[in-house]
């Protein structure tokens, strides 16, 4: 058996060691509660488009934007003929494309890559290469050249996009 002082400090030890864990106990606690909370979640909207992926289908430009938007026998509603505003040769603006595209499937492929960056595949409707010669959407040096979108090149360039 435990002489007296023995006892008290054997009492103080484990009173101690009381305190200690009442102390300890709710920040220990506080700890767990905080781990099974975790951080809230956000939401950011949807995931954009990466600017790589918007490719819609080449020869889909070849046989019906080329010939039906860009580069129509009208020549009053082409991109390329006449004044040449987007001549690879003698553009006025970063839309500079190929007019020789006969036979040379490689200017078909260039003018595509320069068309794309005209382009938004989340939205078509607001792409530059819409919205720049439609009328009465965004200022075109060229003047409007589809008079609203029923023209049958907006239609051709709507069916672009899946």
């Amino acid at each position: 058996m435990l002489s007296t002082p023995s006892r008290r400090n054997a009492a103080s030890a484990h009173l101690a060691g009381v305190r200690g864990a009442l102390v300890w106990a709710p920040i220990g606690l506080l700890v767990g509660l905080l781990h099974l909370t975790g951080c809230p979640t956000v939401d950011l909207g949807d995931t954009p488009a990466d600017p790589g992926v918007c490719r819609p289908d080449p020869m889909y430009y070849r046989d019906v934007i080329w010939p039906e938007f860009l580069s129509p026998a009208d020549t009053t509603k082409s991109c390329v003929a006449n004044s040449g505003c987007h001549a690879a040769g003698n553009g006025r603006s970063a839309l500079r494309l190929d007019t020789d595209v006969t036979g040379d499937p490689t200017a078909h492929d260039r003018n595509y890559n320069v068309v794309i960056r005209f382009l938004n595949c989340g939205t078509p409707d607001a792409s530059a290469l819409l919205t720049k010669p439609l009328a009465g959407v965004d200022p075109h040096g060229g003047d409007d050249i589809f008079p609203n979108t029923s023209d049958p090149a907006v239609t051709a360039f709507e069916g672009w996009f899946p």
